[in-house]
């Protein structure tokens, strides 16, 4: 019946089911008994064609033929949907005619399409713009902008999930299994995901920052760090961190960087309109460490000496709020950028397991001396074992860090640290879980001073969590990118003050017994100690000059900020529209 050539022992022809011919028979013999093919005496091309014709496929009789079925187009997506379907197969959009369909169980629960989640409404046939109606109705639906926000993290588009925080999203929203199923992708999309979890899982490191800024610890707007806006030039910035890393030979392996660098925030932020220095700000700082710093009893500013007359105002930078925040914040305090690939965290580790002999002599000694105080003596065992947890710690990233790792941390800086922080860690709801003693005076105690630079750098704590502390640097030093070495003598110093607003020293910690009893000297040996008019102990600090990395980074961080002051005013800043106000263009007259 159908000339497929079958395997001899078959019995059955594989393609049709026909039994197999006996020998000899023709295999061409049809139901009429006549020859599908011509014979001699009949030839042509028509006696061919008339005699194939029952071969050909056809429809049975009674029945429609599938390409003479009529399809109804999906209104939403415009797919072509059989005649029977209840849904549209590709958005599960319903038959809008759905006349012809078999009829359903009103029992069975009708499963969600595109339109019930995003739109929640009925497309009508009759709609002349249905299309740019939908697409306006999506763009003010939040679950729609929900949706491409989760598309946006997995395709790596901040833009989609900016659209969705601002139209007021909320940030912890969980995906559910209609909206995964709806999706469809579910090798990127699991029910109970939020945007962090996305975030986390696609390595979105610029969307996890935004997200992480909404939830906790930086307040209700986006965060924009000039590492943000420039990520190229923070990548650079950090891959030259890595390489200023070296080793000390000898006694004491500890790992170090080779230079000294200090982040300042530029000048010309005193350029822009108010209400543009206010978004700068907003997005910048940690507004919440900022108040709690400055709360009273009041641990930074609380002089108008230092904030007014000696321009040494400093300011909380946003940091991340995982468990790398301290070499984050000494990051940010000396380069402007966060340790994203950990170079001052493995640092911090190498340092502590190959110069654990030195950094442990001065740790128990120092728990020793801080338990007599309390009438208890720690027994050998308990120190051990608490070491080695502070080692574990250091290595692992993510997990909080100690006291002891401001102090390695300072000899990996070789400069010192001051930490202005609360005294009392306190819950959301204002209730005390215990002492904090991270605030004082971190000296890098086991280097030679001729090794270290008395330019420390300044963190702030609050909260199980730390902040740079950075000045804005005077106006004299905008534009000016040149070496330490050039910089002359007379250059602008930033003032840190060593005391507190009583008038007493910052805990100076590590220190033993001998070292105790004249802290004072043993800090100005480490700082240049400086006394304001009003007597106040305050650590001098030279105001240097960015690098050229950081100048450019600052300048591109600039320009995101300079192109929104456009829409208030014009392309000159005051200084120079003062300077061009005093020269008239009008012609000389007689008086002049």
């Amino acid at each position: 019946m159908c000339t497929y050539e079958n395997f001899p022992l078959s019995r059955k022809c594989t393609m049709c089911r026909s039994p197999k011919p006996l020998l000899g028979e023709d295999i061409f013999r049809l139901q009429d008994g006549a020859s599908a093919l011509p014979s001699q005496e009949t030839c042509g091309a028509e006696a061919v064609a008339d005699r194939l014709k029952p071969l050909r496929i056809s429809s049975p009789q009674g029945h429609t033929s599938a390409s003479t079925l009529v399809k109804w187009s999906c209104p939403t997506c415009t797919y072509e949907n059989w005649p029977k379907s209840i849904k549209c197969a590709m958005c599960g959009y319903g038959n809008p005619n759905p006349a012809h369909s078999p009829p359903c169980d009103p029992r069975l629960p009708r499963p969600p399409g595109v339109n019930e989640i995003c739109n929640n409404q009925t497309a009508s046939l009759h709609d002349v713009d249905g299309s740019t109606r939908r697409s306006k109705r999506r763009a003010s639906n939040i679950d729609w902008i929900w949706l491409q926000a989760c598309l946006g993290v997995v395709e790596g588009e901040s833009r989609r999930v900016e659209t969705y925080l601002s139209s007021g999203g909320d940030p912890a929203r969980a995906l559910t299994h209609a909206e995964v199923q709806l999706l469809n992708r579910a090798s990127a999309f699991d029910a109970g995901y939020t945007l962090v979890h996305l975030a986390i899982r696609f390595q979105r490191q610029e969307i996890l920052s935004t997200l992480l800024s909404r939830i906790s610890g930086g307040g209700p707007g986006l965060k924009r760090s000039p590492s943000y806006i420039a990520p190229d030039l923070a990548s650079a910035i950090r891959r030259h961190i890595a390489g200023c890393l070296r080793q000390k030979k000898g006694n004491f392996p500890c790992r170090y960087i080779n230079e000294f660098c200090t982040f300042s925030l530029p000048a010309d932020i005193e350029e822009l309109p108010a209400a543009i220095q206010e978004q700068l700000f907003s997005e910048l700082l940690d507004r919440e460490a900022q108040q709690t710093l400055e709360a009273d009893p009041p641990l930074i500013n609380w002089s108008l000496e230092f904030t007014v007359n000696l321009g040494s105002r400093l300011y909380a930078l946003w940091n991340r709020s995982a468990g790398d925040c301290l070499p984050d914040a000494v990051c940010q305090a000396a380069y402007g950028v966060f340790d994203r690939n950990n170079a001052l965290r493995t640092a911090l580790a190498d340092s502590l397991h190959q110069a654990h002999r030195s950094f442990y002599e001065r740790w128990q000694a120092w728990e020793r001396m801080q338990a007599s105080l309390l009438h208890y003596a720690p027994e050998e065992g308990q120190l051990r074992a608490e070491w080695s947890r502070i080692l574990a710690s250091a290595a692992r990233p993510g997990t909080p860090l100690h006291q002891i790792h401001v102090f390695v941390l300072a000899h990996v800086m070789r400069r010192p640290i001051i930490v202005y922080g609360v005294n009392v860690v306190n819950s959301f709801r204002g209730e005390a879980l215990g002492f904090a003693r991270f605030q004082g005076i971190y000296l890098p105690l086991l280097w030679d001073p001729q090794f270290c630079s008395k330019s420390p750098l300044c963190l702030g704590y609050t909260r199980g969590h730390f902040s740079a502390l950075v000045p804005i640097e005077p106006y004299s030093h905008r534009h000016t990118y040149i070496c330490r070495e050039q910089q002359d003598d007379n250059e602008d110093m930033i003032y840190l003050p060593l005391t507190d607003s009583e008038g007493k020293l910052l805990p100076v910690h590590f220190l033993t017994c001998d070292e105790m009893s004249e802290a004072e000297s043993v800090v100005r040996r480490w700082v240049v100690w400086r006394e304001t008019s009003g007597g106040l102990a305050a650590a001098r600090r030279p105001s240097l000059a960015p690098s050229l990395l950081q100048a450019q980074m600052l300048e591109e961080w600039l320009n995101h900020y300079r192109r929104l002051a456009q829409q208030t005013r014009g392309p000159f800043p005051p200084r120079l529209q003062a300077a061009a106000a005093e020269y008239s263009s009008d012609p000389d007259t007689d008086e002049e």
